[in-house]
């Protein structure tokens, strides 16, 4: 029985899809376990070596949770630390998924993402959107505190007073102006136009050396967290790790050749 979220498999490229647009595309506990068992397998599966997270319809790609489903809210009895369970096992656990999987991640931003919703395309390492759509930091608006990984995820990604104003107020960020300062990394003009800028970019990723922009990824997230010495020493053993792979010496081969590299992702 599906769950709401698609999954298929093009070449290289894994493509998970929130397909509820009825409903926003909101999700269930159903479609978070989905995508951390799916974002866990694809990072493992030599087979794929680059992931897309996607939504369909044309106006939302995620409105944030789906209350209606008894398992994504608190017991109305109140029990002390059930909140914090339910989501540390749900948001938290789909956007570390998101940041944790081996294999690069791209969104493609078809309309609105809202609270949860947002925190899902802040996760991923590239951002493609159409023109129209836009990222609503809504939790003040219902009187939440943020989550889902909120304030880590913006705080990375916007001006640190832009990130306060976001959230604070519950303000959009318009696609347009996400792009504007960098948040999204590319900007387009319709809905076919994002399938085929996304099919490609991913499979640019999916040809590329996959060891090498996992470690890479590796490197990147960690970069804010680390001090110096931490991230000197990640770098360090992750380069020891990469330069044994096929990919290396296909690159250098390439480069003596005179050609363009054929990488297999090993």
């Amino acid at each position: 029985m599906s769950t709401g979220l698609t999954v298929r498999t093009e070449g290289a490229v894994r493509w998970l899809v929130l397909d509820r647009p009825e409903v926003g595309n909101s999700v269930t506990r159903a479609i978070q376990r989905d995508l951390i068992a799916n974002l866990a397998d694809a990072s493992v599966d030599p087979g794929i070596r680059a992931v897309v997270l996607a939504a369909s319809g044309d106006r939302h790609f995620c409105t944030g949770p789906n209350l209606r489903d008894p398992n994504m809210r608190p017991s109305q009895d109140r029990i002390p630390g059930d909140a914090a369970r339910i989501l540390r096992t749900g948001s938290q656990a789909v956007v570390s998924a998101l940041l944790d999987c081996e294999k690069p991640v791209i969104c493609a931003l078809n309309g609105v993402a809202a609270g949860v919703g947002a925190s899902l395309v802040l996760a991923c390492d590239l951002i493609i959107a159409v023109e129209s759509a836009k990222l609503i930091e809504l939790f003040v608006r219902r009187g939440l505190a943020p989550d889902g990984g909120a304030a880590y995820l913006l705080t990375r990604k916007v001006p640190f007073n832009l990130a306060k104003q976001l959230i604070f107020f519950g303000e959009e960020l318009s696609a347009v102006e996400a792009h504007r300062i960098g948040l999204v990394n590319r900007l387009v003009a319709d809905h076919h136009e994002l399938g085929s800028v996304t099919t490609e970019w991913a499979q640019r990723l999916a040809d590329g050396p996959t060891r090498a922009l996992a470690a890479a990824k590796t490197m990147l997230n960690q970069a804010l967290d680390f001090d110096r010495t931490a991230a000197f020493a990640t770098e360090a053993l992750l380069v020891e790790q990469v330069a044994t792979t096929q990919d290396v010496a296909e690159g250098v081969a390439a480069f003596g050749e005179k050609r363009e590299p054929r990488f297999t992702g090993r």
